[in-house]
């Protein structure tokens, strides 16, 4: 397939159908609606989320063991929601199964993202860069957001599919190399996270941050210091809070919240943060100062 002739191509990595719309819902369909090639490439289907549907309950890994179709169509349904016409699953659907957190069972299994080879599985994504030759690549960090194992091994087939696409000698059968210009991790200020706490605690519920004495404990989020990037754009916060909608065994959206099915809930921000860590920021840019409002600044 030939590459596509937009001027502007990203890529967004996500774990599991759900995250792509809580990282990255307003960055996606504000670039979209601007004409710019948006890819996402999800690395399982989730099959072991939990389920906020009653009626749904059935589809559950313990029971049906039917999820990951219902998840398919949600997200494609979120992505119609937010304007993108490109998602794609890593090696295709059902490729990797979702992982379960560590120590579960689901964690065992050898079909599991998390046990997946690295360098088998960034071949899969090395084809995608090389196809759609993005000039942006979005994943998580190093401990993929809070901590998920499927974040974590989607950060690192992430980086290293980057680090061979852009090698010549690296499966020339999958197209010709592709060098990334500036690779991004989602990021969560710890500032936004303690306005989340603020807000639900004035709003009564104090169930799940009960306890919690520092921003910093609850295992996420990161120093606001190192936030290079942050783009807001109140335009489209309807498209991203109805895409939350779409993925309704996960997401119930109830005013200025949503509540994953964790029970965590999060304030619905229009502004999405990101920290660079491959490229260059644009001129003036610093980590501690003026921060850049557009991913692909400075191309």
């Amino acid at each position: 397939m030939p590459a596509p002739t937009a001027d502007r191509r990203i890529l967004f990595v996500h774990a599991h159908p759900d995250d792509e719309v809580i990282n990255s819902g307003i960055v996606m369909a504000k670039y979209a609606a601007e004409g710019a090639h948006v890819t996402l490439v999800t690395c399982t289907l989730g099959e072991e989320g939990e389920i906020l549907v009653p009626g749904l309950v059935h589809l559950a890994a313990d029971q049906d063991d039917a999820l990951g179709p219902q998840r398919i169509n949600e997200l494609a349904a979120a992505m119609g929601a937010l304007g993108v016409t490109d998602n794609r699953f890593l090696g295709g659907p059902g490729r990797y199964r979702d992982s379960g957190m560590i120590g579960t069972p689901s964690n065992e299994q050898e079909t599991c993202f998390w046990r997946a080879d690295v360098d088998e599985a960034s071949a899969h994504l090395v084809e995608v860069l090389r196809e759609v030759r993005p000039q942006v690549l979005v994943t998580y960090d190093e401990i993929g957001g809070y901590g998920h194992p499927d974040h974590i091994q989607a950060h690192r087939v992430s980086m290293r599919a980057a680090e061979l696409a852009a090698d010549p000698g690296f499966r020339p059968d999958l197209g010709e190399a592709w060098s990334v210009a500036k690779i991004y991790w989602y990021a969560l200020p710890f500032s936004f996270l303690q306005a989340g706490i603020d807000a639900m605690r004035a709003a009564g519920d104090t169930e799940f941050f009960n306890g919690v004495e520092k921003v910093e404990d609850l295992g996420m989020g990161v120093p606001d210091e190192l936030i290079t990037t942050q783009v807001e754009d109140e335009a489209y916060i309807d498209a991203k809070m109805a895409a939350m909608r779409a993925h309704e065994t996960q997401i119930t959206v109830d005013g200025p919240f949503f509540a994953l099915s964790n029970n965590l809930g999060q304030k619905i921000w229009a502004v999405e943060c990101f920290r660079l860590v491959g490229g260059t920021l644009f001129e003036g840019a610093t980590p501690a100062g003026a921060l850049e409002s557009d991913l692909f600044a400075h191309l």
